[in-house]
């Protein structure tokens, strides 16, 4: 692999973490959303990530999570069935935050292998002088 080859990988791999983020936060400010334009609460979305035969990430989908959603009893509020109960978003905020966690180191570790490469070349660059 080649200096140029690893500094293309880490980046495409800070864009998937960056993509990774953005669908944390979007889950995190959706967690009390119990009203969507499709209808029902709120779905959990995760990123798909796979790497292509030149080592390149690349984002395969963004798919809705499959759990269910969380009943929770509030007679008071607009969305509540008869019973009181209102479905609410599959999303945990403990989850996610582990999540943007592991999303944030793995982007540290990226700039890491970008700053290596580059080093490398600046020091090639100096033994060739």
């Amino acid at each position: 692999m080649g200096m140029f080859n690893a500094i293309d990988n880490s980046a495409s791999g800070l864009t998937a973490q960056r993509l990774r983020m953005d669908i944390i936060s979007q889950n995190i400010a959706n967690v009390n959303t119990t009203r969507t334009p499709e209808g029902g609460p709120y779905v959990r979305q995760m990123p798909l990530f796979s790497q292509s035969a030149s080592g390149m990430v690349q984002v395969q989908a963004i798919v809705p999570d499959p759990r269910p959603f969380k009943l929770t009893y509030d007679p008071s509020h607009p969305d509540a069935d008869q019973n009181g109960y209102v479905l609410m978003p599959n999303v945990d905020v403990t989850e996610e935050m582990v999540d943007m966690v592991s999303a944030t180191r793995s982007y540290e570790a990226n700039v890491t292998v970008i700053d290596a490469a580059k080093n490398m070349a600046m020091r090639a660059i100096d033994i060739a002088r």
